[in-house]
């Protein structure tokens, strides 16, 4: 890169999550399926990926989503996620938060689309104000029940290993006050959980890591059903109730029988803010979960990419 490059971003954020949605400006990733400008993606243009996400444009608590066109020409748009240390194979708020961009942008009007991720399509309904959307997520499952790991400094713990369009090791049983206030030690205790999992190879299926940890206990508001910590990759923790975390744990609930079809499950995040998650049928594979959640735009603007910069693509981490 010789000259100066420039980005068109939107950025939104879902729950308290944010996404930095890249519409315009992005270095070709050539043709081919969605899977396969991922891989190049992730293989010729990580040093964007830091650029964009993380400082000094960004921070450690954003989600990038670059807008590309769509292989499955069913699809409205294409979209592939990624955060402070490398791609994600979905995001449930950073979904919600795209729809809300792309409403702003007037390149999507209310209703029911297709969008496409490197783990399959999902379904975006807009509402009528433009801040809510319902999305209906890939397939999600309960991969392994009652997984016990004994985590260095705090003892053996149980938690499911699930399926949401990531892979999470969920846990209700911890121990741990999930106030807002002990985010260090919560982020602390997850990050011993994590090194656990690695530790003794527990994983997700073909070997895939789990790369998110999820703590549970009763919601602040009786008005939902619980509240949950989620850790993220690259340590930072997610300020919405996580799409792909509701997901996963969705499928255990409706794997225990603890949720029927058309029921609506309300997940309180770590800051207060709530997603609903249903579902409407059941088979031998999992479910296809149904959230709803509001996204907001906070600003528009552009990336300016100067070749000067000796932090042009990012601090290093």
């Amino acid at each position: 890169m010789n000259t100066s490059s420039q980005l068109k971003i939107i950025d939104t954020h879902t729950g308290g999550e944010p996404t930095r949605v890249v519409t315009d400006g992005f270095p070709d990733l050539g043709n081919g399926t969605l899977v396969e400008r991922r891989d190049r993606f992730k293989k010729d243009f990580d040093s964007w990926r830091a650029g964009i996400v993380n400082e000094p444009r960004g921070s450690d608590v954003w989600v990038g989503a670059l807008i590309c066109e769509p292989h499955d020409s069913s699809c409205t748009a294409g979209v592939i996620f990624f955060n402070n240390v490398g791609v994600l194979g979905m995001c449930g708020h950073g979904t919600i938060g795209v729809a809300v961009a792309l409403a702003h942008l007037g390149r999507l009007e209310v209703g029911r689309h297709h969008l496409e991720t490197p783990v399959g399509v999902v379904t975006i309904d807009l509402h009528q104000d433009r801040e809510h959307v319902t999305i209906e997520n890939v397939k999600s499952y309960r991969f392994k029940k009652d997984v016990e790991v004994s985590v260095e400094g705090y003892g053996a713990i149980r938690g499911d290993v699930a399926w949401g369009g990531n892979w999470f090791y969920l846990v209700q049983d911890h121990g741990q006050d999930l106030h807002i206030r002990r985010v260090q030690e919560l982020t602390q205790y997850s990050l011993a959980v994590r090194d656990a999992l690695v530790r003794e190879g527990i994983t997700g299926a073909n070997g895939e890591e789990i790369d998110h940890v999820e703590l549970f206990s009763e919601p602040d508001d009786s008005a939902n059903h619980s509240k949950n910590f989620v850790l993220c990759p690259g340590a930072a923790y997610d300020r919405s109730p996580c799409g792909t975390g509701t997901s996963a744990k969705l499928a255990c609930l409706v794997e225990d029988g603890k949720v029927k079809a058309g029921e609506v499950w309300r997940q309180e995040s770590i800051i207060g803010s709530v997603m609903e998650a249903k579902f409407q049928q059941q088979d031998s594979d999992g479910v296809i979960p149904i959230l709803t959640g509001s996204a907001w735009v906070n600003a528009e603007s552009t990336l300016i990419f100067n070749p000067n910069d000796p932090f042009c693509f990012g601090i290093p981490q």
